[in-house]
């Protein structure tokens, strides 16, 4: 008979016991301590585990002593006192939910809202925001990770305890009346999570469980996470698990899982997942994964962020070339057609380092590409966190962002976007002493490749992460965004979001390509079979000068337009930077013959 498989962490039972589990295979002692006052040694069990049962109410705090010297938090703790450094909590993770009969909603019915907690206040405050949310259009809320981190302040990439919400942000019950209101205004809610690496304070695991590491291969910080070893496999999966389950959350969003070095895990980490709910539930899980592996989006994973999407359109807006923007500098409209074709632009050709990215995916469908203009990596990875609102013409920019909206792939908009907000997004942490002088240091090194900071005493300008003002100007302020402009804006945005869930929403299952035509330099036509029959063709010039177009505008009807007056679609031009969108219906196409507008391969032969 085997024995019960352990789950990392403090699970109270109802007969007002706690059993408590901790993977220590480095240890040969381990004590946990109740509220600073009772210790009570674990069993040491098979395979690295540490064991007890004691009579403990919910609300206590504890901590574990290992080898008598050294006192750590729970790794799987599920909520903190005040912070990594503090006690940890018993929890109960029951909790009185309003919005019982939720199963969330289609995957093609996601248009994602990504923020940060943080910035808006905490979960009560973000709660409150929700209903503005619902105004816009929006169907999912994607919160940057909220898992605990050193000091008040972070992206949340820095993770170090997974399990624990942060505790600046609120309790445990705050976030579940998060979720809870948002299933109420029919929002999904998806979660980042961090399963690459612990940040570089707070963390202990390298002390009593080495085995979480795998030294021999290196990421961008520091030892890769051993997903050879089952208990760690185990600590992630449950983690994955507890946001679905007890947090009820509709998604998770893997981050760079390219840096997870076993894909095979991340294969597992679906099928825990999906076998935990009903099939009558919808959970959707997207990767960021650098590596454009195409193939995962068809073993358990509904979409991935289409980075490729975005760097060619931040290109085409900014003509910015610098860094990973020369991978999409040569034959950008060759590649803005590959990418509205097939999805990724890199599908196995050689970057501009002579490197191999990508696999093929234009057999994927388009909801399996997240498309995106801006994002948390893409505005707060610049030296001063600029939006594409201070980059950008604006009549560019609102014709890409009529694309991205109304284009058959997943939409994410980053908080404040909607607004046409010009406030600056920057990266904060909240370290103290060398390790705050270390990121400081290291994040302005590594802009010294840009041009502008190749000296140190420009780079001396780019904000330090742990200023308090750093972060102060990052918060976003909704009264700071009143004028008409910004109104216009979120105008702008509140119609293209009506016409895609009027429009598009229904007929989008089912969507697959039929190709893109090269117009002139910056300028395509693209063209998708909807799932009902219906053709959508969506023109787009983003160049400056008026593009000749060749079509019949017979039994096609008009769904959106910007900057094409009348006569000019009427004579078969696209001015510079505009869009035209039409929907044929199904009944107007079955006579005719579509027209292939497959990109010819000589134009990406060398992409």
């Amino acid at each position: 008979m085997s024995l019960p498989k352990e789950q990392h962490g403090a699970f109270p039972n109802k007969d007002g016991t706690t059993h408590f589990a901790l993977w220590a295979p480095d240890a040969n002692k381990v004590t946990v301590l109740l509220n600073n006052e009772n210790s009570y040694d674990m069993q040491a069990g098979i395979d690295g585990w540490f064991t007890t049962t004691l009579e403990c109410a919910v609300g206590t705090t504890y901590s574990y002593l290992i080898n008598d010297r050294l006192r750590v938090p729970d790794p799987a703790s599920r909520a903190q006192v005040a912070d990594v450094y503090s006690e940890s909590l018993v929890v109960d993770q029951s909790y009185p939910w309003k919005t019982i009969t939720w199963q969330g909603r289609p995957w093609h019915e996601a248009i994602i809202y990504e923020l940060h907690v943080g910035l808006l206040g905490g979960f009560a405050k973000v709660e409150a925001y929700l209903s503005n949310l619902v105004e816009l259009g929006i169907t999912a809320v994607e919160l940057m990770p909220i898992n605990e981190f050193p000091g008040s302040r972070n992206w949340g990439y820095d993770g170090v305890l997974l399990f624990a919400p942060e505790s600046s942000y609120g309790t445990p019950e705050e976030l579940k009346s998060l979720i809870d209101t948002a299933h109420h205004l029919g929002l999904m809610v998806f979660v980042d999570v961090v399963y690459n690496h612990f940040g570089p304070a707070g963390n202990y695991l390298e002390q009593y469980a080495k085995r979480f590491f795998r030294n021999d291969i290196q990421t961008p910080w520091g030892a890769a996470i051993d997903f050879r070893c089952q208990q760690v496999r185990d600590f992630f999966a449950e983690n994955a698990l507890m946001w679905i389950l007890d947090y009820r959350i509709d998604g998770l969003r893997v981050d760079a899982a390219h840096a997870i070095s076993e894909k095979d895990f991340l294969v597992e980490l679906a099928a825990r997942v999906r076998n935990a709910v009903l099939p009558s539930r919808h959970i959707h899980l997207i990767l960021e994964n650098e590596d454009n592996s195409a193939s995962l989006l068809s073993k358990g994973f509904d979409a991935q962020w289409n980075d490729d999407a975005h760097n060619i359109f931040h290109h085409l807006l900014t003509n910015e070339q610098e860094s990973y923007y020369a991978n999409f500098s040569e034959s950008p409209t060759a590649k803005l057609a590959r990418c509205l074709s097939d999805g990724f632009i890199y599908q196995g050709e050689n970057n501009v380092k002579g490197h191999p990215r990508g696999e093929p995916s234009a057999h994927l469908p388009p909801t399996a590409f997240v498309f995106f203009l801006q994002n948390h990596d893409q505005i707060g990875n610049r030296a001063f966190g600029e939006r594409l609102a201070l980059l950008a013409d604006a009549e560019a920019l609102k014709t890409a962002v009529a694309l991205m909206l109304l284009s058959p792939m997943i939409p994410l908009l980053f908080m404040g976007e909607e607004w046409g907000s010009r406030q600056p997004f920057l990266f904060f942490t909240d370290y103290e002493k060398e390790l705050a002088e270390a990121v400081c240091l290291g994040r302005r090194d590594g802009f010294a490749e840009f041009s502008m900071f190749e000296n140190a005493a420009a780079r001396e300008q780019i904000p330090d992460p742990n200023a308090d003002s750093t972060f102060i100007h990052s918060t976003f302020d909704l009264s700071t965004h009143s004028s008409l402009e910004h109104q216009d804006w979120w105008s702008f945005y509140q119609q293209l979001l009506l016409l895609r869930r009027t429009e598009l929403l229904p007929r989008l299952v089912g969507t697959y390509s039929k190709g893109v035509t090269i117009l002139a330099d910056r300028a395509i036509t693209a063209a998708w079979q909807m799932g009902d029959g219906c053709l959508l063709n969506i023109y787009l010039n983003l160049s400056g000068i008026e593009v000749p177009v060749q079509t019949s505008w017979d039994n096609k009807r008009m769904l959106f337009s910007y900057g094409v007056p009348k006569s000019a679609y009427q004579q078969g031009v696209l001015p510079p930077q505009s869009i035209f969108i039409t929907l044929q219906e199904s009944t107007d196409i079955e006579s005719m013959e579509i027209e292939s507008t497959e990109i010819e391969n000589t134009e990406i032969e060398n992409i």
